[in-house]
């Protein structure tokens, strides 16, 4: 212990320039060289200490922001986690909707076409009838011609002109009975 006290004490009494070397007592360099450390530590060490402190409450801050930023972000999760349950429901439904509005446009146009089908039906029976009426017609138009002609040229050659004039005053007098009847 004397050492130790005994080499603070000679700090004042070491030899002026000129000789230059290594001390090899450790006993006496160790205690110089631990007390520069130490006021080197300690003087450099409050500033460090308010850097390292100021550092932490950086690392705190990001940390509690971080942490906010994460519930955040989980509750714009749920919330869209949620959103998107909806959209499939939704979705869901348009499809069902769908389907069953598809299906019934099909019905529709099933009852339509065969409704048309129907209509165009009747109008084809009904032409059909029209121009049977009309051939008959046609033919009976033809037949009661031919008919005419032929009796017209069997009057034409079994009448004299006596007979003639006796029909034709017959038919005058048939008409004139009829004129006296109606007044």
């Amino acid at each position: 212990m004397k050492n130790v006290t005994d080499s603070f004490l000679s700090l004042g009494h070491w030899p002026s320039a000129g000789s230059f070397g290594f001390n090899t007592d450790i006993l006496a360099t160790n205690p110089i060289n631990l007390s520069v450390v130490l006021g080197v530590l300690i003087f450099f060490g409050k500033g460090l200490n308010d850097l390292l402190d100021n550092r932490k409450q950086r690392i705190l801050s990001t940390i509690r922001n971080s942490e906010e930023l994460r519930r955040g972000a989980i509750e714009q999760l749920e919330r869209a986690r949620t959103r998107l349950r909806k959209v499939e429901i939704e979705a869901d439904e348009y499809r069902m909707n769908g389907y069953s509005e598809i299906e019934r446009e099909k019905e529709n146009l099933i009852n339509a076409t065969c409704d048309t089908l129907e209509r165009l039906e009747n109008y084809k029976n009904e032409t059909l009838h029209f121009e049977q009426q009309r051939a008959i017609n046609q033919v009976r138009q033809r037949v009661f011609q031919q008919a005419l002609q032929g009796a017209l040229g069997t009057l034409n050659s079994c009448l004299n002109s006596e007979l003639h004039f006796r029909t034709i005053r017959a038919n005058i007098g048939i008409l004139g009975a009829m004129e006296e009847i109606t007044d």
